[in-house]
């Protein structure tokens, strides 16, 4: 299979890229694996480094909004998986232009040129952020969209973009949604890296608001097999939620994270709670488990030991990242790219 990966040198994009090629998913063979990627901040070379030197890898610096390059690149793909997009919600508060040229308009560029190239399927990996807020229960594939931030909104509207070609066009799309991720190589901005590198370095930890916003949590090793799977096995045309089963509110979240690096409440400091923040996001995975198998494996305590002990390692990756990030409030948005 000759797959085209969009964003294939973010957190999640590269895992996916990393773990592929490792043979992690054998109903995923992979004969070339291209990577599509404008290596903006939150793309990076480097999480690519362990599988430079695989022959069945070829990178492109490119981007998604450029349909002569697409039309270059795209014929004889058999399948994309579209994990390209900016993802921070409070980027998208300052200034939402991007997100949408991004996450809509390149979104409906890419998927023009698969239909022109003939390319046979697509996943497009969207968050659970597009439902807005849930005070109780969970959101299944046919809750109704209701986005409250400009990150959320337009992937939204990415999302129904890739339904109307599916409808129209005839393209095999399958939709993926999933929780907030974590693991290595997450851009620090993100709330447990954040956080992490935080306390690695002596600093605090800005808490927004009384930090009882809920979130659920997947390892990307489950995310990213999750995808797998609905690549492999999914319906044309169908939504597939990818969850982790586990949700904390923020301050629990922060607890852990504090004694997981023996520091306490006096390294926290509470910020100005971000405009129209989701107060809880969970998602029912059952159909996802019901036609393809999936349940989350990594168990949380293990999955964040291993990423914290990643971080403590690896301080020449995300040093060089740290100015920029810090710049801005504890990220609690749901998928980094």
């Amino acid at each position: 299979m000759r797959l085209l990966v969009t964003g294939g040198a973010g957190f999640i994009g590269s895992h996916f890229v990393r773990q592929l090629l490792a043979g992690a998913y054998p109903d995923v063979p992979a004969d070339e694996v291209i990577v599509l990627d404008s290596l903006t901040y939150a793309g990076n070379r480097a999480n690519l480094a362990p599988v430079d030197g695989d022959p069945r890898l070829r990178f492109v610096h490119g981007d998604i909004r450029d349909a002569g390059l697409l039309a270059r690149e795209l014929p004889g793909v058999d399948a994309i998986v579209h994990f390209a997009a900016e993802s921070h919600v409070d980027r998208s508060i300052a200034g939402a232009s991007v997100f949408t040229e991004t996450n809509v308009q390149g979104t409906q560029t890419l998927l023009q040129c698969a239909v022109d190239a003939g390319v046979g399927r697509v996943v497009h990996v969207s968050t659970d952020e597009v439902y807005g807020s849930i005070d109780s229960g969970s959101w299944t594939e046919s809750s109704p969209l209701e986005p409250n931030s400009p990150y959320a909104a337009s992937k939204a509207g990415s999302d129904l973009v890739a339904r109307a070609y599916h409808r129209t066009y005839g393209l095999d799309v399958r939709i993926t949604r999933c929780c907030n991720n974590y693991g290595p190589y997450q851009h620090p901005e993100k709330l447990i890296p954040l956080f992490v590198t935080n306390l690695l370095d002596g600093g605090t930890l800005p808490l927004y608001g009384d930090g009882a916003n809920v979130r659920e949590w997947v390892h990307t090793d489950d995310h990213c097999r999750g995808i797998a799977l609905v690549l492999a096995g999914g319906r044309a045309g169908e939504i597939y939620h990818i969850g982790g089963g586990l949700e904390l509110t923020n301050r629990e979240l922060t607890g852990i994270l504090l004694d997981s690096l023996g520091a306490d409440w006096s390294s926290v400091r509470k910020v100005a709670d971000r405009k129209g923040h989701d107060l809880r996001y969970s998602l029912d995975g059952g159909k996802i488990e019901r036609e393809l198998g999936y349940r989350p494996q990594v168990a949380f305590a293990d999955g964040l030991a291993r990423t914290v002990r990643w971080y403590r390692e690896n301080r020449d990756w995300w040093e060089p990242l740290k100015t920029p990030a810090a710049e801005l409030p504890a990220a609690t948005a749901g998928v980094p790219a």
